[in-house]
């Protein structure tokens, strides 16, 4: 288990912060220390008092719980919760609940007494929510104080539900969200303006009052506003900078929630660097540029000493020869051949000239990720001539508007009684669906005709932009892998059933590229897991199929966020033209036009975004001395 925390390194951080390899590591050292101190106060004959956060972060933190109390026998007998908040008004049996979270993930599970569990009440008149918390503060105190309190982190800076311009002395009270924090819950509640505008929350006061503080955070999501609150001037624009100010606190992060703190995302500027590391020091040369604005070929001796990185000017100087070095292995990553140049010198390219007529497969996680991640490279593989195939992994079912379902409903209606067939079937199911949308409750599971007509739309527009970038019917699959199949947001854990089927297209199609989904922001998202299913089959199939050995594998993002320069390892240029053809190509989506049913908390559409974000890597290149072209693809390759 890898632990970072070297004085050394954390002089910009004003507070402890722990960093381990992944997500699961620290869940467990977080869950280690709950389950000693529950034990220690046992021993004691003491009750352990802990306040608990609800959210994504501590799911697998009460996982662990549960299995310790399962499997080894650790008892909650003696342990008395406070929950840090509830969204309000919010009633304790609904989906979205955190007495229902809380159930769900832990309680349920344990042998902790329900009396000794406190939850603010959603279900509070207005008139009664300030006594209410003050009772719950009088609670805490009557016990002595919490001995532990864990939190998570929202993308505002709030800890518990204490948003930006939280005073650092407030106590238990009814709040108002903030629009980024209800953006970032309308999946769960189906819709953004299904989630509650208001919540009751601990306060910084109260939650300063533990004897000691864990603040987790995980995935890159968290990592710029982790920087803030580890790094920056305490504000209440960022409540959890008021962490600084206690003696009791300690961030827990994975690292790519660490990611942006200055020892991993400029660690030259801490310390000094193992500078063989090529792809740190393209990374640093890289930051210069971008810091002094100058093509990298016009960088000098001076701005290197000026900006931390003496060091390596001095152990692999002179800086121009590092200058041209780097400068060089950028320049080759740009290529107008995704699938290799035939009879072309491959060493200063990132892909492999022969076979001169690959084999590939793009994997999308949704319908429409092929055509807005990499519609240009796609439409370009195809115009070279390579043997292209498109895998569409989930029906993407959860994310069209009910409207449409009624709408083509009603065309297979009008169709039906167009061409003299019997159409009395059809309208019953259609009145049964106008019913049950009219009724239907937030983020409550569609029919299972509702969900195949929302299936049927995402094919047809798939198809469609398919066969827009020049694919045959033959070469267009649709897996519905089994794990996405829940007619709810949240999906089933990936099974056996998910990681044969791709098995059995690999095989069947046997590529020398496979093109998937990277975009890892979202340790929970659709990509990871769609991403892990393909990496769980070609490793499988590695060990009996010789194909998979000159199979590589490259990763391209979502519409969220494109790779950081000095990580791409095949930029592929679009003319003009071609941004028109890979807009055309998104247009054929037309069920996710306009406005998508989840947006994420980017209000542009997926075509503007995926233009925007192309130009933009483009214009990245070019402020680096590079060739300017309209827009740039990019492509990490994963060694598996």
């Amino acid at each position: 288990m890898a632990r970072l925390n070297l004085l050394e390194e954390t002089r910009y951080e004003k507070l402890p912060v722990t960093v381990y390899d992944n997500q699961q590591e620290a869940s467990l050292a977080v869950a280690g220390r709950i389950a000693e101190l529950i034990l220690s106060k046992q021993n004691a004959g003491k009750k352990a008092v802990l306040g608990l956060a609800t959210g994504v972060t501590p799911v697998s933190v009460y996982a662990e719980l549960v299995r310790l109390h399962k499997q080894e026998g650790l008892s909650f007998s003696n342990v008395i919760t406070f929950n840090l908040d509830e969204y309000y008004p919010m009633k304790p049996n609904a989906a979205q609940s955190y007495v229902t979270f809380m159930n769900e993930n832990l309680f349920n599970h344990i042998d902790i007494d329900k009396k000794n569990v406190h939850i603010p009440d959603g279900t509070l008149s207005k008139e009664d929510v300030v006594s209410f918390c003050l009772e719950y503060e009088k609670k805490i105190s009557d016990l002595g104080g919490l001995d532990l309190q864990i939190l998570g982190i929202g993308r505002t800076g709030h800890i518990g539900f204490n948003e930006p311009g939280s005073a650092p002395n407030s106590g238990t009270r009814l709040v108002t969200l903030d629009d980024l924090t209800r953006n970032d819950a309308s999946r769960d509640f189906g819709g953004k303006q299904n989630v509650p505008t208001k919540a009751i929350t601990m306060g910084i006061g109260t939650i300063f009052k533990a004897r000691e503080i864990i603040l987790m955070a995980w995935s890159g999501k968290k990592a710029p506003i982790i920087k803030k609150a580890v790094e920056g001037e305490i504000s209440g624009d960022v409540p959890a900078t008021y962490l600084q100010l206690s003696d009791h606190v300690e961030f827990i992060l994975d690292e790519d929630a660490a990611s942006e703190l200055t020892r991993f995302g400029t660690p030259w500027l801490v310390k000094d660097c193992d500078w063989h590391d090529n792809l740190l020091k393209k990374k640093a040369v890289i930051w210069l540029a971008e810091v002094l604005n100058k093509p990298i070929l016009k960088l000098t001796e001076e701005d290197y000493n000026n900006h931390g990185m003496a060091q390596l000017a001095v152990e692999q100087g002179p800086v121009y020869d590092i200058n041209i070095d780097i400068f060089n292995q950028i320049q080759h990553t740009i290529t107008g051949w995704p699938g290799g140049k035939p009879d072309a010198d491959d060493s200063q390219r990132p892909e492999r000239a022969q076979p001169a007529r690959k084999r590939s497969i793009i994997f999308s996680p949704h319908p429409d990720d092929d055509v807005i991640s990499m519609g240009g490279t796609f439409i370009r593989l195809v115009d070279q001539g390579h043997d292209v195939h498109v895998a569409y992994q989930t029906s993407g079912n959860t994310a069209v508007w009910d409207d449409d379902v009624l709408r083509y409903m009603e065309f297979a209606i009008d169709f039906n009684h167009s061409i003299g067939d019997s159409d009395g079937h059809l309208k019953k199911l259609y009145e049964d669906m106008r019913t049950f949308i009219a009724q239907k409750q937030p983020n409550q599971i569609d029919t299972l005709e509702i969900r195949d007509v929302k299936g049927f739309i995402r094919k047809t527009e798939a198809i469609s932009g398919a066969r827009y970038a020049g694919l045959d019917d033959d070469h267009i699959h649709f897996q519905a892998l089994p794990f996405y199949e829940t007619g709810k947001t949240k999906k089933n854990s990936v099974g056996e059933e998910d990681i044969r089927l791709t098995m059995e297209l690999l095989q069947k199609v046997k590529p020398q590229q496979v093109f998937a989904a990277g975009d890892f922001a979202d340790p929970h998202g659709t990509h990871i897991v769609c991403f892990n299913i393909i990496l769980a089959a070609l490793r499988r199939l590695r060990e009996t199929e010789a194909w998979v050995k000159d199979c590589w594998l490259w990763m391209y993002r979502g519409a969220w966020k494109e790779f950081e320069t000095y990580e791409i390892e095949m930029a592929v240029p679009l003319s003009p033209q071609e941004v028109l053809r890979k807009r055309n190509a998104i247009f054929k989506h037309q069920s996710q036009k306009d406005r998508a049913v989840f947006p994420g908390d980017d209000a542009r559409e997926f075509w503007v975004r995926a233009e925007d974000r192309n130009r933009e890597t483009a214009q990245a290149y070019d402020r680096l001395g590079l060739a300017e072209y309209q827009a740039m693809e990019a492509f990490v390759r994963y060694h598996y």
